[in-house]
């Protein structure tokens, strides 16, 4: 009864918030911002293209696509209202009119609740027959959009019924695992017992969809306008892209890896920020009264007023807790002791700089034994090319990566580490000037990558008579989410000959270069657009291509549809003239043996077999089209996908459906819809010890193989063949 009321009242708040957000414009200043876009991208785009019909077209395309992905959410007949609209959005914004976001959003707002409101209340009858041979398609990207009312509730009746099924199959496999033989004998017949917990699981996902609802279609000008603008620029290209004041001081944040806040990880509970973990050193762990699972219900501003933030946006209460250094901020906690929510207190923090540590280089010394050689190997987890703009080297506050792995290398130097593993796997790039810097701590000199823009083609080089850093054998790890600034650095490496590229079969295939331009007053926001593409000292692009490892051993990313060339609108690979580049060492020539030796060692590696097969289950999953709605079905494919995931249980790769990774320290924000996932490939932190990540245990070996094979040497002076 209780949870028939709760969906009742739910989906009448859907109705009434659908109501008033059907009233959202566009801010008075919008329309100027739309101008200077349009504007911006003309003259500043690398295509150098005008804002015409085609762009028009691929940008409502977008947008429809970003508020509705899988197509579930408005009717055929909604967008058949839209359509006469497809070839006008370009002369709509020259001529400073943004309207047409709000209307896509006012008519998204409406629609949502009218389908969450049926979704809720059907949970609340938790009445759902799983005897039934039906299914639910969970890939609908291609579908077509419903033609009626009708059609689109049985899609959400489908869907509800799959993920209440999906958590109902999930606990029952548990159980039977947990349990003595002869109750799992009776946890296998469980669809008459299923049913007294349908209700319990319909009451939780009646929650999550209140929250969902909050976060899609609060009333936010900026969120719209960021969504109607960012479409049109992936018109362009899918890293071109329109910032918002508080994206770009995101954006300025992750770079420096520095903010200022209270230094803790939250989550959404039940429309309250939960405390999820304090950050060492940080405001919040030198007051010692915030605990987790603790749950932010209140902000106070210094001595102003105390602003509740039950069902907020996260990324709105997150605004209101961040700050600048020094300021006060007062939080109404409800202690994780209290799950009645009876007790409050309020607790006053004065915010500081965190440092966002989990986001840079990390490295150590690891022994490595094969063939009976023992040999002391330096490692180095880069997880982004991250730097600051406004500081010079060695003043407060300055951040470097290059810096960063300079010290970790001369720590190794000092222990006398035989050669290096590079790991750049996740690593989405960043700092084009880090990535030469970084490039310089392994080669004497020489170009490491060219730049052409719409009028000159020139190179970023090593000046002559750099001390290079480290000398000794060296290898570079990078997967299908290693991006940009990765890939010139792998790239380089690659064709100077001064390192073995190992991992997936190419990296992510980003080859253009974005630059940041303001729009005007720090209200308009900025625009990050594609100026120029990056070639390889070869001559090649790294855009679609990548970088193809010189020995394939494939993650979980390799088999998935990940990469640049699966991006919509992505610019296309081309070619250059190579540059004039001297080889800093002869890594080439090794290539073919380290592959055999790598071939022969694998082959009768049970884990590493074991990972390649958990590698192919996982690809055919990803392309499963439909799941069955019927218990003994979905039960039998749940076993043998949990089956397929244990394959790779201890090896090391993360189960790619963990997808939504909390953004550490300050204040972090996993609802962030502003970023988009193909700016911003999936970062995993890897470098656990060998035995726990397959991957990484050969490329260690694969390091040995070459210490072997060059005698200790180091790389020479700068001398060999010209190209």
């Amino acid at each position: 009864m209780e949870t028939k009321t709760t969906a009742a009242l739910f989906a009448a708040a859907c109705l009434a918030a659908a109501a008033a957000a059907a009233d959202l414009a566009p801010r008075n200043y919008d329309g100027r911002i739309a101008e200077r876009l349009v504007n911006t991208l003309t003259k500043m785009h690398v295509l150098q293209r005008v804002a015409d019909d085609e762009i028009s077209r691929r940008a409502w395309t977008n947008l429809v696509s970003y508020y509705d992905f899988d197509h579930s959410v408005f009717l055929q007949e909604d967008l058949d209202r839209l359509a006469p609209r497809q070839t006008t959005l370009d002369d709509e914004l020259k001529a400073g009119d943004a309207a047409f976001g709000f209307e896509v959003y006012n008519l998204y707002a409406r629609r949502l609740a009218e389908r969450l409101a049926f979704a809720t209340n059907l949970l609340a009858a938790a009445e759902f027959d799983f005897s039934t041979n039906e299914t639910y398609r969970v890939r609908r990207k291609d579908a077509p959009w419903p033609a009626t009312t009708a059609e689109a509730e049985d899609h959400w009746r489908r869907r509800m019924k799959n993920e209440v099924l999906s958590i109902l199959v999930s606990q029952d496999i548990d159980a039977a695992r947990n349990a003595s033989a002869t109750n799992a004998v009776a946890a296998t017949n469980a669809v008459a017992v299923a049913t007294n917990r349908v209700g319990a699981i319909a009451a939780d996902l009646i929650k999550k969809y209140r929250q969902y609802a909050v976060v899609m279609t609060e009333p936010d000008e900026e969120a719209v306008l960021q969504r109607y603008l960012s479409a049109f620029c992936h018109a362009y290209d899918p890293h071109t892209d329109y910032m918002s004041p508080t994206t770009r001081e995101d954006f300025d944040m992750e770079m420096n890896l520095t903010l200022c806040g209270i230094g803790a990880t939250l989550s959404m509970d039940d429309g309250a920020l939960k405390i999820v973990e304090i950050m060492p050193g940080s405001p919040c762990d030198r007051d010692g009264r915030i605990k987790r699972g603790d749950k932010i219900v209140g902000v106070r501003q210094g001595d102003g007023e105390m602003e509740d933030i039950m069902w907020q946006p996260m990324k709105k209460s997150i605004k209101k807790i961040r700050g600048p250094k020094g300021t006060r901020v007062t939080l109404e906690i409800i202690p994780r002791s209290d799950p009645t929510g009876a007790t409050k207190k309020l607790i006053e923090l004065v915010r500081d700089e965190i440092k966002l540590e989990d986001q840079a280089a990390t490295g150590r010394v690891e022994v490595v034994a094969l063939g009976g050689v023992t040999n002391r190997l330096g490692y180095i987890d880069l997880p982004g090319f991250y730097g600051t703009f406004e500081k010079r080297p060695f003043e407060d506050g300055y951040r470097s990566c290059s810096m960063d792995v300079a010290k970790l290398i001369a720590d190794f130097n000092a222990e006398g580490v035989a050669g290096l593993v590079l790991d750049l796997r996740g690593n989405g790039g960043g700092s084009l000037r880090e990535a030469v810097m970084l490039s310089a701590l392994f080669v004497p000199s020489g170009p490491v990558v060219q730049i052409r823009d719409v009028r000159q083609t020139g190179c970023l080089p090593v000046p002559p008579g750099n001390p290079v850093a480290f000398r000794r054998p060296l290898v570079v790890l990078v997967d299908r989410a290693s991006a940009s600034a990765s890939e010139i650095v792998a790239g380089h490496l690659q064709d100077t000959g001064r390192a073995v590229v190992v991992g997936d079969r190419c990296t992510h295939g980003k080859g253009t270069v974005q630059t940041v331009s303001g729009l005007g007053p720090d209200k308009y926001g900025s625009c990050k657009v594609t100026t120029a593409r990056f070639y390889r000292i070869d001559g090649r692009s790294t855009q679609l291509q990548g970088v193809s490892s010189d020995i394939h051993l494939p993650s979980l990313l390799d088999s998935l549809d990940v990469g640049e060339d699966k991006l919509t609108y992505a610019l296309p690979f081309s070619q250059i003239s190579p540059a004039d580049y001297r080889l800093a060492w002869n890594m080439h020539s090794y290539v073919p043996e380290l592959r055999r030796l790598s071939g022969l060692r694998l082959e009768d590696n049970a884990r590493y077999l074991r990972h390649v097969e958990s590698v192919k289950g996982m690809k055919e999953l990803s392309e499963r089209e439909e799941v069955p709605l019927e218990y003994a079905a979905r039960r039998k494919m749940a076993e043998a996908d949990r089956a397929l995931r244990d394959l790779d249980d201890g090896i090391g790769d993360v189960d790619e459906d963990e997808a939504a990774a909390e953004v550490a320290a300050g204040d972090g924000d996993d609802a962030g819809d502003d970023d988009k996932e193909e700016d911003r490939p999936a970062r995993r932190r890897r470098g656990g010890h060998p035995r726990d990540d397959v991957v990484l245990e050969e490329a260690f070996n694969v390091l040995m193989d070459i210490v072997r094979m060059t005698h200790g040497e180091e790389i020479p002076q700068p001398k060999g063949w010209w190209f």
